[in-house]
């Protein structure tokens, strides 16, 4: 189960809205929460939601079947992998998240600081 279950961080059952609301009403600059993906795909298990700059971002976390490993957003060269879901918020917990927003073509980067609860 990747680890996620027992994590104050994980909102199982939450879709996209709820966990955006959730952000929005917080209102805080490294604001997260990771929830189930919205499409049942195994290959794409869970999204991280992260609140940056008054928007919300919906990171894909990626299941990599040939190494049981995690990796965020789409697949690229070099990116960094993880053992579990955990691990993949423990290193954005000090390590920078590159936020990028397709929209408008920009980057900004937070780390993960807030965990949202969602009720």
């Amino acid at each position: 189960d990747a680890g996620v279950h027992s994590k104050a961080w994980y909102a199982a059952t939450c879709d996209r809205k709820t966990a955006e609301d959730a952000l929005y009403r917080l209102n805080k600059d490294g604001s997260f929460l990771i929830r189930k993906s919205s499409g049942q795909d195994s290959r794409q298990p869970y999204t991280l939601v992260v609140f940056y700059n008054r928007r919300v971002y919906n990171i894909p976390i990626r299941f990599i079947e040939s190494t049981r490993q995690y990796a965020l957003g789409r697949e690229k060269t070099g990116e960094e992998r993880f053992d579990s879901v955990a691990e993949i918020v423990e290193n954005h917990q000090h390590t920078s998240l590159v936020l990028i927003d397709s929209q408008n073509n920009t980057k900004d980067s937070t780390k993960l600081k807030h965990i949202v609860r969602v009720s």
